[in-house]
């Protein structure tokens, strides 16, 4: 980190929090697709720390066909079996079996008429939430918004996706932005 760069603190402990937070975390993402795969990144991280979904990350866009939802939804039983035994996964048979649970309950938002970015961004008025926190010990760690989220999305259907879960893919996806104020990414 010879850029000398100010940043959140929570991603300087690694290169790969590092890019993760320099080029995605915090900005507004639109694309259906990318939102899935996030959800299902964030339900995998309960318990575990963001740089072990990170670092497996790879590993669940080929275990989970990119997160296309139309195929996941066709996973057989035998098959999330299998996935169980993919190390480049988190090995836990709920989360890789809510999976295909989510995504289902994705299509059926998207077979309404709806694109799964307004679903999602419904949550906010459709537009970002711009916080000002000075310090990572201002952030909370959920919100009313993140829990009317995890409410809906869990009666809608989705699994692993508490209000703690929910605040954090809404931050990771610019839902609400939390760089702190003299992070260079708030510039």
């Amino acid at each position: 980190m010879s850029d000398n760069k100010t940043r959140c603190q929570w991603c300087l402990s690694d290169q790969i929090y590092i890019d993760y937070h320099d080029n995605e975390w915090g900005k507004p993402e639109y694309d259906d697709r990318k939102l899935f795969e996030m959800i299902n990144l964030e339900g995998a991280q309960a318990g575990l720390s963001w740089i072990t979904i990170l670092k497996k990350r790879a590993g669940y866009l080929k275990a989970f066909d990119n997160f296309d939802a139309e195929k996941i939804v066709k996973y057989s039983d035998k098959k999330l079996e299998k996935l169980k035994l993919n190390p480049g996964i988190i090995r836990n048979r709920l989360k890789i079996a809510a999976v295909r649970t989510n995504a289902e309950a994705y299509l059926k938002i998207k077979e309404s008429g709806r694109s799964f970015s307004d679903y999602i961004w419904d949550f906010v008025d459709g537009k970002p939430v711009i916080n000002n926190f000075k310090t990572m010990a201002d952030i909370p760690a959920n919100t009313s918004a993140s829990d009317r989220m995890s409410k809906q999305m869990k009666k809608d259907g989705f699994k692993f996706l508490g209000t703690t879960i929910a605040y954090a893919f809404m931050q990771a996806t610019g839902m609400v932005n939390d760089h702190v104020t003299d992070c260079y990414i708030r510039s």
